[in-house]
């Protein structure tokens, strides 16, 4: 390891039978609580606090969204790629914790690491 590296440790955070489809697997690691979800190419992991107020980010709906368009229409998108906070409805990118209505604003997200049956979370960032 170089002198500019950092050690990253892996914690055990569930078995993967745990996490479901469009229901996330909420986790607690010493004090943190985080939400594992299964996607279509793999799995994800957020901290459990919304950054626009601190709710339960992860206890919210796994959705999608409507796409802004120039009729008047709505077009339902991303099915699944989502989580909508329960407090206060704003959206976020499960994969990369942005905010869809504030770009400023984002959910931590974890590295994840699946090891045979168990999921691993690179909790030192």
């Amino acid at each position: 390891m170089t002198a500019t590296a950092t050690a990253t440790a892996r914690t055990f955070a569930c078995k993967v039978a745990e996490v479901a489809v469009g229901k996330p697997r909420i986790v607690t690691i010493g004090r943190i609580s985080v939400g594992i979800f299964q996607l279509d190419d793999g799995y994800a992991a957020l901290l459990n606090i919304c950054p626009h107020r601190a709710g339960q980010l992860c206890e919210g709906p796994v959705c999608g969204t409507t796409r802004h368009t120039d009729r008047a229409e709505f077009i339902y998108e991303r099915a699944g790629e989502l989580i909508r906070c329960a407090w206060h409805g704003w959206e976020f990118d499960i994969r990369s914790g942005k905010c869809l209505v504030d770009e400023k604003l984002k959910a931590r997200i974890f590295p994840v690491h699946v090891d045979g049956e168990d999921i691993y979370l690179e909790m030192g960032r």
